[in-house]
């Protein structure tokens, strides 16, 4: 989709934590993580329906290292609803490093869907927390406003951005992700392979 076409009727543009923690000097910086600002503003202006996501953790969060003495950011631990991986602090609720960065045009959002803030699980999905099975309302009200379709920017395409893509197509919604609108983290290859996953799922990358 180019971002000088005015999107179809029905459709939504999702940008998922374009947060301060998330962008350069964060406590979980995407590496180029702000260079997706100024593409997703320019996105923002040609959708009449936008809804973002907010990372929003308490402090404590069992996602975060600090929270499993010995261990350290990036490890995995086995929690209740599967393999998790162990995050710095990040996106703490009220903290400067859980706001929207401070150039994303955020005027036009309709709603912003904060996702986290349950202690002992984390949430990468804007439409599900990582048991899967726990909603978070979004799907319901895309539904109820006859959205069908769904655009997606942000951070981090191998992450929120992907799982959120995943589960979207899952419910039966038509997904597009815009690569040049998203950076990731890349950890041990997980750009590549959340690719793959989504390509699989029937997201279109473009």
């Amino acid at each position: 989709m180019s971002a000088h076409m005015r999107p179809a009727v029905g459709v939504c543009l999702l940008v998922v934590d374009v947060q301060n923690d998330f962008c350069s000097d964060g406590a979980l910086a995407v590496p180029g993580g702000e260079a997706v600002v100024p593409v997703a503003n320019a996105l923002v202006e040609r959708f009449d329906h936008v809804v973002l996501t907010q990372d929003w953790h308490p402090r404590g969060h069992l996602s975060f290292a600090s929270s499993h003495p010995g261990k350290k950011p990036f490890e995995t631990v086995e929690m209740a609803y599967g393999e998790q991986v162990l995050w710095p602090d990040h996106c703490v609720q009220g903290t400067d490093g859980a706001a929207f960065h401070p150039d994303l045009d955020i005027r036009k959002a309709q709603l912003v869907v904060r996702k986290g803030f349950r202690r002992e699980i984390d949430s990468y999905s804007a439409f599900f927390e990582n048991d899967r099975k726990t909603p978070t309302g979004l799907a319901g009200y895309l539904k109820e406003r006859g959205l069908t379709r769904l655009a997606l920017a942000g951070l981090a395409i191998d992450f929120c951005v992907a799982f959120s893509a995943l589960d979207a197509r899952r419910l039966g919604f038509a997904v597009t992700v815009i690569e040049d609108a998203c950076r990731g983290i890349d950890l041990n290859g997980s750009v590549a392979a959340m690719r793959g996953r989504m390509a699989e799922a029937g997201v279109e990358i473009a």
